[in-house]
């Protein structure tokens, strides 16, 4: 079974730090690539306004992280963002959601995402798994990743499991039917990048939330394993009989 998948590119970061990264489209190309090198993978710029013809068009999807608020309805392409992911949702495409995908699943889907009055979740982060699935093989019953957020999901829309998550960020992963599943993580972001990325937010942010973040840091991030789950749950999706 050779996937066609589109990562749906949400990181609208035209700075100068920004640009010496791969995009967030091209870090989970990199991370799935390798384990299923069969599939094609294509970057869809959401933010710059392209979306696919339709639900259809691809056998499954990925929705990357990005600074913007799922709730910023001045960005043009929020709105038809959302309004896909509800097509997607119908027609009971594969659908992965990581952090800004995980909360805007939520909030095309009558959820609710707001500031977190605990500050940011920035450096590793843990989810502790209430409920196995099929597709988590190996399983572990807590993984670690990056984290970049101060907004996350406060309420699931209506017919959602919660999966697992924390005391900071109780709702960490969604499941809806067999077709979607979210994190509020980014399994696509290396410890490189988060070592830069804190660098970068050091005139940005206050020293308590990056003292935490870089303390974080001595937590490996569990890369390989959830990108092995991220594939298994396509394939799974494709045929949950399988």
């Amino acid at each position: 079974m050779n996937l066609h998948i589109a990562v749906l590119l949400t990181n609208d970061d035209t700075s100068a730090f920004a640009a010496r990264f791969p995009n967030d489209g091209q870090k989970v190309v990199q991370l799935l690539q390798p384990l299923r090198p069969g599939w094609t993978f294509e970057v869809v710029p959401v933010k710059d306004g392209v979306l696919p013809s339709g639900p259809q068009a691809f056998d499954g999807y990925v929705i990357t992280g990005s600074p913007a608020s799922v709730n910023d309805d001045s960005l043009p392409w929020v709105g038809p963002l959302l309004a896909f992911i509800r097509e997607v949702h119908a027609a009971r495409q594969p659908l992965i959601g990581l952090c800004f995908g995980h909360q805007a699943v939520a909030r095309a889907l009558g959820g609710q995402v707001a500031r977190n009055t605990a500050g940011w979740g920035l450096g590793t982060a843990a989810t502790h798994w209430q409920h196995s699935r099929p597709w988590m093989q190996p399983f572990h019953g807590t993984t670690t990743l990056m984290a970049a957020h101060n907004e996350q999901v406060t309420r699931m829309p209506e017919g959602v499991e919660c999966l697992g998550g924390s005391d900071f960020c109780p709702i960490g992963s969604m499941q809806i039917g067999q077709h979607i599943w979210t994190t509020q993580y980014h399994p696509e972001m290396p410890r490189v990048f988060m070592q830069a990325l804190l660098g970068y937010l050091a005139d940005k942010l206050d020293a308590a939330t990056l003292a935490r973040a870089h303390a974080s840091l001595t937590q490996t991030a569990d890369v390989p394993l959830f990108g092995q789950w991220m594939v298994q749950f396509f394939e799974h999706a494709r045929n949950p009989r399988s």
